[in-house]
């Protein structure tokens, strides 16, 4: 059996302070879309994916790639959001099997007022504390990280 290839002290720090950010921006980020608007952030990302859909619905399958959810998490999170009248879901005319999500006129006008306060959350916690290019080098970076798990799935 091969010996794992150990973190260094410095490469253990960085990716302790990624997994601790991480962590409590999504912290934030939720429980300010909670308490201002009544949305976790798992229904937020939802309304964003299906408002930047063509006709703003996208297949529940496709869906579940674009949020990293599971099928049935994700069946679960709509029908909450069914029930608020910001998600419609209807059969594939074509495909039997297949189901669409449709972001509702209410679903978008309540997406909007959210967008207004989440990107200020954003802002605050994360693009205004950090420098241009280390923005940049964040962004190339975990594309990188896209392309490897896309690659390995």
């Amino acid at each position: 059996m091969n010996e794992p290839r150990w973190l260094d002290a410095a490469q253990q720090h960085d990716w302790r302070a990624f997994v601790d950010g991480s962590i409590r921006l999504n912290e934030i980020m939720d429980r300010d879309l909670k308490s201002k608007h009544g949305l976790s952030l798992s229904e937020y990302e939802i309304l964003v994916r299906l408002s930047e859909a063509p006709e703003r619905r996208l297949r529940m399958a496709e869906l579940a790639e674009h949020v990293s959810q599971s099928r049935s998490r994700l069946s679960h999170t709509c029908s909450r959001l069914e029930t608020q009248g910001l998600v419609m879901r209807d059969n594939c005319p074509n495909d039997k099997r297949g189901v669409y999500a449709h972001l509702t006129p209410e679903g978008f006008a309540a997406l909007e007022r959210a967008a207004r306060d989440h990107v200020e959350t954003v802002r605050a916690f994360f693009v205004d504390v950090i420098e241009p290019e280390e923005l940049a080098a964040i962004g190339r970076a975990f594309t990188a990280v896209i392309k490897r798990i896309s690659e390995a799935s």
